[in-house]
């Protein structure tokens, strides 16, 4: 009689019952079932005879392992940790949380033994979190995973995403790498996970190969994740390192000639940290340094996020901030967003600073300090700031959409002998040369400050938003959404479908006076997407930038299409220099392009549609 082995493959939801026609089979499922933890899942039991047939569906592996790589968000990862939201099930659980962890500790220890060419012991991992209310239960899933793995956890509490970062590198801690567990500004319901090197954060292939290998394990697991760690991590209070990192940088370059330990005496601050992890700026920093932060908002982390989304887009964010400005004649506002990657700021007037305008603000003041270098963006931003920043002796590369793909592009451009001192996203991720190349928006607001205070020591009550007095506007702006019409699994491919049907479109010339579009100095061209030096970055995501002339060659604006990395979904945005052109690209994208190609089949386009027929939205 064939011999016979067994395994489990775990199934959230309702799985399909497995079905055995030999006794010996049921009695492996009754043994199976009887050591499983599983108690919420459903439980395939794959038998296999000495001959190696395997009794079972293989696709159900497949479905297992697809769950835990659609986790990737680009070089993070994200997914719904807690029920609540419509139509959206419950996918980034504890045994996946484990899972990633501890296929990121084994990258961690393979990188650092092929680095130093010899075996590595005691490799340290620090986390910090913001204040989901998911975060308890899925640390513990984080520490059981990193210890799986072989390595020393730290546990931060508490923290910032740029925290995280640079607990690999300032004495005493230096961990060998870190991870923030955080969603951004995405809803209470969801969770996710950033990761950290000495290096900075990872890239989308590394992040793509973490997982590939985290679904291996969870298809496989057969335990649940402990709630009693063998060895625990440790407790530390790094955030008050970094504080003291942000007050020492701001004492020594504002070098105030009266009171040096006090430069923001005199100053108001007001800080909406939205309920997540930025009320710190408020106590650690600016009032340490002097500054009156009464009016300041939401200071205390809640995971629920009672008041607004923290973030700085949000127009109920910043309105609140520009209330609280004007109410206590503050001299600056500051919006933070979760886990505080990201800022957003008001001036003395009330005037929100974000978006295009944030970068032109910190391009002034990089400009200033570095003459003539280039500034890197997403292929978003306006002709208007492209004139900005080259009117102030500046060069601007438009690229990716991503603020990973940004950043690398401007370490690759200081690598390739191109002197890049600022990489900004409009979404209000900004790194800069002088602080690792990090997204961070707390370092972000320093360097705001710092300026503000020379400002005034040199005698001008402008205030911060003088800066960028000239800088205009485009005429029209808009973004419209297509959802994906298709299986989750299948969403991103059909996405990209669409995607590089519109750039063939162009290339045909089906779209007349449409041309896709290249910044010229920085080897990125085909619609600002593809780098054509000698080492080409790896593309993560599809997009494409047109710019859109009409039959004068008078040129109308641009259109940028590209896949969201949160949502299966198609952003378009335009802007137009002239009345009606957003309308009148939008008509031509859906009659010359959606519908003559039969891409409309798999989108719902009705907001382009909508746009297309009324020239506006609501």
């Amino acid at each position: 009689m064939a011999s016979t082995s067994t395994s489990l493959i775990p199934l959230r939801g309702h799985g399909r019952k497995a079905s055995f026609s030999s006794s010996p089979a049921k009695t492996a499922l009754k043994k199976a079932l009887r050591f499983s933890f599983w108690s919420k899942s459903s439980v395939v039991i794959c038998v296999k005879s000495s001959s190696g047939a395997v009794k079972y569906n293989e696709v159900v592996v497949d479905e297992e392992m697809d769950k835990i790589r659609r986790l990737q968000n680009g070089s993070d990862v994200r997914g719904v940790a807690l029920e609540g939201e419509k139509g959206r099930t419950v996918d980034l659980t504890p045994p996946a949380v484990e899972a990633i962890a501890e296929s990121f500790g084994e990258w961690i220890i393979k990188a650092l033994e092929k680095e130093r060419g010899r075996p590595v012991e005691d490799v340290t991992v620090s986390l910090g979190k913001d204040p989901r209310i998911s975060g308890a239960s899925l640390s513990v899933a984080v520490f059981a995973g990193l210890a799986r793995a072989g390595c020393l956890t730290f546990e931060m509490g508490l923290a910032t995403t740029p925290a995280c970062f640079m607990s690999t590198l300032l004495p005493p801690f230096a961990y060998d790498a870190s991870i923030m567990m955080t969603a951004s500004h995405l809803p209470y319901t969801r969770n996710g996970l950033k990761f950290f090197t000495k290096k900075g954060g990872l890239t989308s292939p590394e992040v793509e190969e973490i997982c590939d290998e985290a679904a291996r394990k969870y298809a496989n697991r057969l335990t649940k994740v402990s709630t009693m760690l063998n060895s625990p991590p440790k407790k530390v209070d790094f955030m008050r390192a970094y504080a003291k990192h942000l007050r020492d940088i701001i004492k020594e370059r504002v070098n105030h000639p009266i009171h040096y330990d006090t430069p923001l005496k005199g100053f108001q601050i007001i800080v909406n940290a939205g309920n997540g992890s930025g009320g710190f700026f408020t106590w650690d920093v600016l009032d340490q340094l002097g500054a009156d932060t009464f009016g300041s908002l939401h200071l205390n982390p809640n995971g629920m996020f009672p008041n607004h989304i923290p973030n700085p887009e949000d127009k109920t964010a910043m309105a609140l901030t520009r209330a609280a400005v004007l109410e206590n004649t503050a001299d600056l506002g500051i919006v933070f967003d979760t886990d505080v990657d990201r800022s957003g700021v008001v001036d003395n007037n009330g005037n929100p600073i974000n978006g295009d305008k944030l970068i032109a603000l910190m391009s002034a003041v990089v400009l200033k300090e570095h003459p003539g270098t280039t500034i890197v963006t997403d292929a978003r931003t306006s002709m208007e700031l492209t004139r900005f920043i080259t009117d102030r002796g500046g060069h601007h590369c438009l690229y990716r959409v991503g603020y990973r793909n940004v950043i690398d592009k401007g370490v690759h451009l200081n690598q390739d002998g191109v002197e890049t001192h600022l990489m900004m996203e409009t979404s209000g991720h900004g790194a800069l040369k002088e602080n690792y190349f990090l997204d961070d928006g707390a370092y972000m607001v320093v360097k705001i400050i710092i300026e503000m205070v020379r400002m005034t020591l040199e005698g001008s009550d402008e205030g911060i938003g003088s800066l960028i007095k000239d800088l205009e506007e485009p005429l029209e702006s808009i973004e419209l959404r297509m959802n994906i019409i298709s299986e989750p699994k299948y969403a991103k491919a059909r996405g990209r479908e669409v995607i590089e049907a519109f750039r063939s479109y162009i290339e045909e010339c089906q779209l007349k006076g449409w041309e896709l579009d290249a910044c010229g100095d920085c080897w990125v061209s085909e619609g600002c997407l593809v780098d054509s030096n000698d080492s080409p970055a790896a593309i993560d995501a599809h997009m494409y930038r047109a710019k859109v002339s009409n039959e004068k060659n008078d040129e109308i604006g641009w259109v940028h299409i590209r896949q969201s990395i949160h949502n299966p979904n198609i952003a378009i945005n335009m802007q137009s220099s002239v009345p009606g052109g957003c309308q009148l690209m939008t008509k031509v994208f859906r009659d010359k392009f959606l519908l003559a190609s039969g891409m409309d089949k798999i989108l719902d386009f009705s907001q382009v549609d909508k746009y297309a027929k009324l020239g506006k939205m609501g």
